[in-house]
């Protein structure tokens, strides 16, 4: 063999290669926002049996102790203790922060309306990122997180009838906490694999979810039905641990640009989910908004 067709085939491998790992990281990014876009459905199934406080502390338990199954069969060290103040940061944000309030809104709001606020999480991860990074994005970035921010605030106070709800207020708090969660993350995806970022954060926050679920199943009541634990099943080990372990997996093998883009129908997933499991009537501006949000996003990717 010459070397001239020595390196085309060593060439042809790396190509098939790439194109092989693009695939299967496009299918397990695109695995991570299905179970993403279930969340909000499975939250609200699970707050017929418990109550919000429980149900968030009992699904914190539940997906630790499948992540930490993954951690002890995979004889994972402990993260390096610099690591461990980011690793706070993602289980306040990620593991607490995100779904206490979020599932304190679907107490009040429809997850239809969540969806659509909820959508704005990439804009509002991209402009804290920002902040913590020092990265300066183009003034056509943040026109377009500006318009999506926009049509968000006005389609809450539209639907809450010209001022904000309590559970609107809920959501948007939820945004900022969840966006400081993924920007820690990501800055500790780089030395840390994904999947073990999440795990750790989950049992580092397993003694307070413990105390937690105590305190919430001894003075909310519950009233155990099919449609309450398969939401808590579900947000515990497919939206909690499985979600992020493939989506984290998928995106460091296609990059974090291109999954965003598959990110991006996340919004109008859950709209569907809100219909087909649990029977909600859309508003006609609900996928208008929707829409118009996936569009202001795809301009900052593109920005």
């Amino acid at each position: 063999m010459t070397a001239q067709n020595s390196a085309t085939l060593r060439t042809t491998i790396a190509v098939e290669g790439k194109a092989r790992r693009v695939g299967s990281g496009t299918a397990l990014a695109g695995l991570g926002v299905v179970a993403f876009s279930l969340t909000f459905p499975a939250t609200a199934w699970g707050l017929e049996s418990f109550g919000p406080w429980s149900f968030v502390a009992v699904r914190s338990v539940l997906a630790a102790l499948i992540a930490g199954g993954f951690l002890l069969a995979g004889r994972v060290p402990l993260p390096a203790r610099a690591h461990w103040a980011g690793l706070a940061v993602v289980a306040a944000g990620v593991v607490v922060g995100f779904p206490l309030l979020t599932t304190l809104a679907l107490t009040t709001s429809t997850t239809s309306h969540a969806a659509v606020v909820v959508g704005l999480l990439p804009l509002t991860t991209a402009a804290v990122s920002a902040l913590r990074t020092g990265v300066r994005p183009s003034r056509r970035f943040w026109g377009a997180a500006v318009a999506g921010a926009a049509v968000v605030l006005g389609f809450t106070l539209a639907q809450s009838g010209g001022s904000l709800s309590a559970g609107d207020g809920y959501l948007f708090g939820a945004l900022l906490v969840c966006a400081a969660g993924y920007t820690e993350g990501g800055r500790l995806a780089r030395v840390l694999p994904g999947w073990q970022v999440i795990g750790w954060a989950l049992v580092l926050c397993l003694p307070l979810s413990v105390a937690g679920s105590a305190l919430g199943l001894a003075y909310e009541p519950v009233h155990v039905t099919g449609h309450g634990l398969a939401g808590l099943l579900w947000a515990a080990a497919g939206s909690t641990f499985l979600g992020l372990y493939v989506w984290y997996r998928g995106m460091a093998e296609i990059g974090a640009p291109r999954a965003s883009q598959l990110q991006l129908a996340q919004p109008l997933l859950t709209l569907v989910w809100s219909v087909a499991l649990l029977g909600e009537h859309l508003s006609p501006a609900a996928p208008v908004a929707a829409c118009a949000v996936l569009v202001c996003i795809a301009v900052t990717q593109r920005a």
